[in-house]
């Protein structure tokens, strides 16, 4: 086995037996450890006993829901300072339960019924974009973003960003003035191959641009190129 194979401690939350049982022992053949718990309250428990690396969350949970658990991750900075990745299954590719998905803070989100090393090769992906390294410094107004300590701080205060904002807003601040298109963002961010779902993309601009810039709703420094994608503006 590959050196740079990227084994998780995973924390995994679906209430359906069978589905639960046969992804942990998937999982586990794939190297992972995994922790599995059957509703959303045990999930948060779990988080706040023994941090794992990563959250795959069913939407369709009684009672807290998967999408609420991952709002309470951001909200309360469970996971290491609210910057734990989460991957959503979900049982529609098209629907409010997506779109709610992702503005709760979700990084990727995978449809069921869920191949295992289709899982398997997300979770990788997640794990590569938290461990992330480049090497330089840029100031972009008040906002100074540090390649090499993987900080962001505006007006001196740091930005808490999950792994996923923090390399979109990498991969967009290093061609400053170059319009990306999404499907660029979607390969270069979520490491997708296939043409993707722009929704990620669209998402995750929305919540970091919530935490860079004065005015999120005029937004100066990420900006969108109708019909195409988004622009890092040029210092």
């Amino acid at each position: 086995m590959s050196n740079n194979v990227r084994m998780a401690n995973i924390l995994f939350v679906e209430d359906d037996p069978s589905a639960r049982i046969a992804l942990e022992l998937a999982l586990s053949r794939l190297g992972h450890s995994v922790t599995s718990r059957a509703t959303g309250e045990d999930g948060l428990d779990a988080l706040r006993a023994r941090p794992p690396e990563i959250a795959i969350l069913d939407v369709m949970l009684p009672g807290v829901d998967g999408i609420e658990v991952c709002r309470r991750i951001r909200r309360d900075d469970l996971g290491g300072g609210g910057g734990l990745p989460v991957i959503l299954l979900t049982a529609r590719g098209d629907d409010l339960d997506v779109v709610l998905g992702l503005e709760a803070g979700a990084d990727d989100y995978v449809v069921k019924p869920v191949e295992p090393r289709v899982l398997d090769a997300r979770i990788r992906a997640v794990l590569r974009r938290a461990d992330q390294t480049s090497l330089d410094r840029s100031s972009h107004g008040d906002l100074v973003i540090d390649r090499a300590s993987l900080k962001v701080t505006k007006a001196g205060a740091d930005i808490r960003l999950t792994p996923t904002e923090l390399r979109l807003l990498l991969e967009l601040s290093r061609r400053p003035g170059q319009a990306l298109t999404r499907q660029h963002l979607l390969a270069a961010v979520w490491e997708h191959e296939y043409p993707g779902d722009s929704r990620l993309v669209d998402a995750c601009v929305q919540r970091v641009r919530a935490k860079i810039e004065d005015e999120p709703a005029e937004p100066r420094l990420i900006e969108t190129v109708r019909g195409f994608g988004y622009r890092f503006a040029a210092s």
